[in-house]
């Protein structure tokens, strides 16, 4: 993998550009978060305009995993509304897409995405839906992780191990050491802010960091909720002291790629974080 390490920038500092999605979206908006130059995977938004429609049928030849942030979105006869997600594998056969009201949706693919006839996948790694709503909170994930914090599993790709998951935490919580993971720690704030080594994340941060990179202590004043994503295998965790001791209000330092040193970056908080 070759994506840059992005840490962090807000996405409403991003341009929405009209795009087709390398043609399997026509019609649709994006904001590209992050793109791996080598392979055309990417992480994005992607925002369906009202009364949106594709009636192509078939499949893609990559994996797409999503998040509805807004509005809804339909596949075949399934609809994805308010935090629905999904895994679709590459190859899973796939009906007509709508949107009547319009959806603003975390999509990411694999690698560059293309129409293929639809043909074998492995169902071990589809996650056709999920309501992130209705999906329990887990704890003690892990022995050292301070208190005060609740994950709700989305999906583990039982060949790579990668993970993706939504992560909330108590108000009035922060910790004291830093955090040093072995793989890839990809971030979507959905709401709350979140006080760290790199600035204020607001409603809407996003990073792609790369392993071994230590990072943090965090806190939040408000509580939060974030989605993560692993690449690479399953998240695991090295706890480390912090050069600098933990403190409110920290001054935007981010980490960025040349392509992205024209985002600003804090924002103050904003009922839509796209």
């Amino acid at each position: 993998m070759s994506r840059p390490w992005i840490e962090y920038v807000q996405s409403q500092s991003l341009p929405w550009s009209a795009d087709d999605l390398w043609g399997v979206r026509p019609g649709v908006k994006l904001k590209v978060l992050s793109l791996d130059p080598d392979d055309g995977a990417a992480s994005l938004l992607v925002s369906y305009p009202p009364h949106w429609r594709l009636e192509r049928t078939g499949a893609l030849g990559a994996d797409e995993e999503f998040l509805v942030l807004h509005g809804a979105l339909s596949i075949g006869t399934q609809r994805y509304g308010d935090k629905a997600y999904a895994h679709l594998p590459a190859g899973y056969p796939r009906g007509s897409m709508s949107s009547e009201t319009g959806a603003i949706v975390l999509t990411f693919f694999s690698n560059l995405p293309n129409w293929i006839p639809a043909q074998t996948y492995d169902p071990a790694r589809l996650v056709e839906y999920v309501d992130a709503f209705a999906v329990p909170y887990t704890g003690k994930f892990h022995p050292e992780f301070p208190p005060g914090a609740g994950r709700k599993t989305l999906y583990e790709d039982p060949i790579t191990h990668d993970q993706s998951w939504i992560l909330g935490t108590l108000p009035m919580r922060w910790a004291e050491r830093a955090e040093v993971h072995p793989v890839v720690e990809e971030m979507y704030l959905l709401s709350g802010e979140s006080h760290g080594n790199r600035g204020v994340m607001r409603p809407g941060a996003y990073f792609w960091r790369p392993p071994q990179i230590p990072h943090g202590p965090y806190g939040t004043l408000s509580g939060n909720l974030y989605f993560f994503r692993t690449k690479g295998g399953p998240l695991s965790t090295h706890y480390v002291d912090s050069p600098r001791p933990f403190h409110w209000w920290p001054k935007y330092d981010p980490v960025l790629p040349e392509s992205l040193r024209h985002a600003k970056g804090e924002t103050d908080p904003a009922p839509n974080c796209w």
